[in-house]
């Protein structure tokens, strides 16, 4: 999901501001019904979906991780892809492909079909820079042999990254996912470019080195054309409603809001933490409660993909919490309309897993955040709000598995709404929702770069105009 929201959006301002009649392709596999619905059912008439047969997997190993699966998924669909292109040509020329980054195994595809291949980062420009140097680190290297990413990463103008601190699968090379990234990111050469849901305001110096070496010809363009934001729904539901109504009768910047995204997990002993800090901190919190994990891991959809929501996540809670809390604080299971309650003026600050559409999202409505990253490029992430662009703060973590004690995030807490840290990291937050909006306008610079690269399409079919 964190993946095909940007890339809807993506393909609704291709369709709508430039004329394009987009295709998005998803895999049956992966797909959630439901969900990738409630994603897909604004898009306007000229942006069309289409899901790829199922593939066979029994010959994998039991219990391969996800990351595996995924990539062998991808790998298995790109016949089922050549077929519905070629079905295509009857409805007129394409103009391009455009893959998510971790599809890159199409790029040939495009390029036997005669097609421009762009690569689509729903991520950072500092994401791009760790797979570009994970390729750099393979060049010469033998068929099968794997190098280690040093223990601290340094690129051109990105915040330095422990080793801690590099997204899943690229920490050591013996993870099995290991061997997919550098295959992936080997390709990266072979795109006519990357489009980035990211802008330069946020990243500047990535920016500016990525355009260093487009002009040099040592890699290919690297357009920003964030930040992507979902529109929010007017079809909400009622105890949606009943959330964004418990926002209404709240003081203006008074309330923290939780949430660690539809794909995080946090164990019980964490969530009973979680619950305490936020009662001691003494602040207004709105808190999106998902189950927790029992085995430690973070990522809710867990090893095999399946689906852990199910049951009552506030039977969780600490005895007692919420008749104790019911003045401050609201709990909500499962889901909050996301968008409208960091828009919603009574929002101050949001202690967040720092996945990417979630920051976009906090960041255009001018929120600061507490960073609680917990798997993915999260961590990374928290770097870069944290230490780069100074729109974060991190509560302290004393315990190796990054276990947050309930006075640390009562702390934080306070330190985000009364303290001088909470007031440098609220000035940022605003500073760069008036970046965000500036580059979204029609004359911004994220704006006018997916106008190049569209010009550069349509002037590939004949049709500069």
């Amino acid at each position: 999901m964190g993946h095909l929201i940007p890339l809807a959006e993506l393909a609704r301002r291709l369709a709508v501001d430039h004329g394009f009649a987009a295709t998005i392709v998803t895999l049956t596999n992966l797909s959630d019904t439901a969900a990738d619905a409630a994603v897909l059912s604004s898009m306007p008439a000229s942006v069309s979906t289409a899901v790829l047969p199922a593939v066979a997997l029994d010959d994998l190993p039991p219990g391969v991780g996800f990351g595996t699966l995924m990539f062998e998924l991808l790998r298995r669909s790109l016949p089922h892809l050549r077929a519905l292109m070629c079905s295509a040509v009857g409805l007129g020329p394409t103009a391009a492909l455009v893959c998510d980054f971790f599809g890159t195994a199409a790029l040939p595809l495009a390029a036997d079909l005669g097609v421009p291949g762009y690569v689509f980062f729903p991520n950072s420009f500092t994401l791009v820079s760790v797979m570009r140097r994970l390729a750099e680190l393979h060049d010469g290297a033998a068929p099968g042999e794997y190098r280690d990413l040093p223990d601290t990463l340094r690129l051109p103008g990105c915040v330095p990254l422990r080793h801690a601190e590099l997204p899943d699968g690229f920490r050591e090379r013996t993870d099995p996912v290991y061997a997919y990234l550098v295959e992936e990111a080997r390709r990266y050469g072979r795109a006519d470019g990357f489009l980035v849901n990211s802008f330069e305001e946020l990243e500047s110096a990535v920016a500016e080195a990525f355009d260093r070496d487009a002009a040099d010809g040592a890699f290919p363009p690297v357009y920003p054309v964030g930040p992507f934001v979902r529109s929010s729904s007017s079809n909400e539901e009622a105890d949606e409603l009943d959330c964004l109504g418990w926002l209404d009768r709240q003081p203006a910047g008074s309330v923290v809001y939780v949430s660690f995204g539809s794909g995080g997990a946090l164990t019980v002993e964490q969530t009973f933490e979680l619950a305490t800090g936020l009662e001691t901190s003494g602040h207004r919190f709105l808190w999106v409660v998902r189950m927790p994990s029992h085995d430690g891991n973070n990522n809710a959809l867990g090893a095999d993909g399946g689906d852990r929501s199910q049951d009552d996540p506030l039977a969780w809670l600490p005895e007692g919490f919420l008749e104790r809390t019911k003045s401050m604080g609201l709990a909500v299971a499962g889901w909050a309309p996301q968008v409208r309650v960091l828009a919603h003026p009574a929002t101050a600050g949001f202690m967040s897993h720092c996945g990417w559409n979630s920051t976009l999202e906090s960041l255009a409505s001018g929120v600061p955040m507490i960073t609680w990253p917990l798997y993915a490029e999260q961590k990374m992430n928290a770097a870069i709000l944290t230490e780069l662009t100074g729109v974060a703060l991190r509560p302290a973590v004393r315990r190796e598995d990054g276990f947050v004690a309930g006075e640390e995030v009562a702390a934080a807490v306070r330190e985000l709404m009364e303290g001088e840290k909470g007031r440098a990291v609220r000035q940022q937050a605003r500073r760069l929702q008036e970046a965000a909006a500036r580059v979204r306008s029609p004359e911004g610079p994220s704006r006018l770069a997916l106008e190049k690269v569209a010009g550069k399409w349509k002037a590939g079919l004949g049709n500069g105009d």
